[in-house]
C-alpha cells in the first residue's frame, strides 16, 4: 500500500470507509494540487467533518498523521509530477507517457460486460461534460456504425433534465466523468442511476466516490508525467468498446454499418 498514490488508497478503502470519511476522501481528491498548503484542521473544516474522523481517514489510508500525507506528497512531486514543465517538450518522453495510458486504460477485466451491457440494451445514451465530452462524442459515433438509438447528451447549452427524463430501465448511460469534473457531478450521476438505467461510468480514479451509482466502472486514468492530463488512453478505450459492440453484434451490426458508409457515397457527404 506505501506505494499507492493517495487517490489510489482511497479508491481500494472507499467500501470500507463511513460517510463521514468519504467525504472527508471527497475533499482530499478536491485538493490534491494543493493539499501540502493546508493544515488537518482546516481540511477537516473544508470537509464539515471532525478533525478526529479526518485522523481517522488518514490512518486508514495507511499514514501515521497529515505530515506523513504531505511527505508523501512532496515525494511524488520530486519523482517527476511537477506543475508546469520547463524547457521545450521532451518527445520521447511524451510517447512513453502515452503509451503508459493506453496499456493500463486496455487493462480492463470487465471490458466484455462492458461490451455485452452496450450492445444488447434498448437505447444508449453518452453524457459527458468538459474533458469528457470529446471522448463522449467520440464514442457516440463509433457506436452509431454498430446499432441504431444512441444519443448524446447533454446537448450544447442544454442542462441534464430534458436529457435523461425519458431513461428508464433496458437503456443503458455510459457516463464520461474525468477528473475536474462539473460541480455536481456526483448529484448527476445519482439522478441519471435513479432513472432505472443501467449505468456505465467510465473515469479516473478521482472519480471514485461516485462509483456506488454506477453498475459498472471502467476505471481510465488520464495523469502522466507531463504538464497536462492525457486523454489517449479514454479514446483507445471507447475505441475498443465499440469494436467490441460491433463484434458483439455480428452482422446486422456490419450491415448497419455497410449501409451508413453507402449513405455517404450518394449523399457526398465524405471524400
Amino acid at each position: 500500500m506505501s506505494e499507492l498514490r493517495i487517490e489510489q488508497r482511497i479508491a481500494e478503502r472507499q467500501d470500507a470507509l463511513s460517510p463521514q470519511e468519504r467525504r472527508a476522501a471527497a475533499t482530499l481528491v478536491d485538493h490534491l494540487d494543493d493539499l501540502a498548503t493546508y493544515r488537518a484542521a482546516e481540511l477537516a473544516d473544508l470537509a464539515g467533518v471532525s478533525k478526529a474522523t479526518m485522523s481517522r481517514l488518514f490512518r486508514s489510508l495507511g499514514y501515521a498523521d497529515f505530515d506523513e500525507v504531505r511527505a508523501h506528497l512532496r515525494a511524488l512531486r520530486e519523482a517527476g509530477e511537477p506543475r508546469r514543465l520547463d524547457g521545450p517538450p521532451d518527445l520521447g518522453a511524451h510517447a512513453e507517457a502515452e503509451g503508459e495510458l493506453v496499456r493500463r486504460a486496455l487493462a480492463q477485466p470487465r471490458l466484455d460486460d462492458a461490451v455485452a451491457l452496450v450492445a444488447d440494451a434498448a437505447r444508449v445514451t453518452v453524457l459527458g461534460w468538459r474533458s469528457g465530452y470529446p471522448v463522449a462524442l467520440h464514442l457516440r459515433q463509433q457506436l452509431a456504425h454498430a446499432r441504431g438509438d444512441v444519443r448524446l447528451a447533454p446537448a450544447p447549452g442544454q442542462v441534464l433534465g430534458e436529457e435523461i427524463a425519458d431513461l428508464t430501465a433496458g437503456d443503458v448511460a455510459v457516463v464520461l466523468g474525468f477528473r475536474r469534473r462539473p460541480a455536481g457531478f456526483g448529484a448527476l450521476l445519482a439522478a441519471v442511476h435513479d432513472t432505472g438505467a443501467t449505468v456505465l461510468l467510465v473515469a479516473d480514479r478521482t472519480a471514485s466516490m461516485h462509483a456506488h451509482h454506477a453498475d459498472l466502472w471502467l476505471e481510465c486514468p488520464v495523469e502522466t508525467r507531463l504538464a497536462f492530463d492525457s486523454y489517449a488512453g479514454a479514446m483507445s478505450l471507447v475505441g475498443v468498446l465499440a469494436d467490441g459492440v460491433l463484434s458483439h453484434l455480428g452482422a446486422p451490426a456490419r450491415r448497419r454499418a455497410a449501409a451508413i458508409s453507402a449513405t455517404y457515397a450518394r449523399l457526398g457527404e465524405v471524400e
